[in-house]
């Protein structure tokens, strides 16, 4: 069974990180007077929250640093009911879901030079979520990568398979 949940994976916990998640950003929106409508999904292992709207460019910022802090505000608001550390994802108006898309070609490019040239390739340095997407592509092209350097320089570098 293909949609059969991975083994050791609480869909029950990670819905209720995703209600807990929803409530607390529904909060968020009316005290800053947006409006947005929210949807909660359960990916993989952990808890999705989607936030989709006309006017939500603000709470993204500029290359996403208002998205990364309100990410983990959220999370402390799941921590604080769960007593448990969330992984939850949190996306604004599409951003990351954009911002996946070119991550993935970065990761695919870099392979790319890898395979050309068989050196190692370094990247900018990269928030987690970004550096976890190149790794997907890396390893999708059939490479190796990993993540070095410290936050925020935190960078991936694209390795030889061998």
């Amino acid at each position: 069974m293909a949609d059969a949940p991975e083994v050791g994976i609480d869909i029950e916990a990670l819905e209720n990180e995703g209600d807990i998640a929803a409530d607390y950003i529904e909060g968020l929106l009316d005290i800053a007077d947006f409006d947005g409508d929210i949807d909660m999904d359960v990916e993989g292992d952990r808890a999705m929250v989607s936030v989709v709207g006309s006017t939500l460019e603000e709470l993204v910022g500029e290359e996403g640093e208002v998205l990364e802090a309100l990410q983990e505000l959220t999370r402390l608001a799941v921590h604080r009911a769960t007593g448990e550390r969330s992984r939850l994802m949190l996306d604004i108006g599409g951003y990351r879901e954009g911002r996946r898309k070119v991550l993935f070609q970065i990761g695919t490019d870099a392979a790319n030079k890898v395979k050309e040239s068989g050196e190692s390739y370094s990247l900018e340095p990269m928030t987690p979520f970004e550096r976890k997407v190149v790794h997907d592509a890396v390893a999708a092209a059939g490479l190796r990568s990993e993540s070095e350097g410290e936050e925020p320089n935190r960078y991936v570098v694209a390795r030889p398979a061998d």
